[in-house]
């Protein structure tokens, strides 16, 4: 579809034109979540080495916690939405 056939569409109107798809956003949301809950999980199994100057031993437990917590519901809901159609 050349450039003018798709100005066309979107100068009539149609609602057809999804350049990026509808569902963009169970997409974003499971990237996010996913990768939060990745993330945190490394962070609790593979503290950093020691010897880093201002840097924490280990990461916070209970902030880990919540916040992989936050990225696996959110990941739920991206997928339940993805599959749900």
């Amino acid at each position: 579809m050349d450039l003018l056939a798709r100005a066309s569409l979107l100068a009539e109107g149609s609602g057809d034109f999804a350049p990026v798809g509808t569902d963009l956003l169970p997409w974003l949301v499971l990237a996010l979540g996913a990768a939060m809950v990745f993330g945190n999980v490394v962070a609790l199994v593979r503290p950093p080495p020691p010897g880093a100057k201002d840097d924490l031993r280990r990461a916070p437990v209970a902030r880990t916690l919540v916040m992989i917590a936050i990225g696996f519901v959110g990941a739920v809901w991206a997928l339940a939405s993805l599959l749900k159609g």
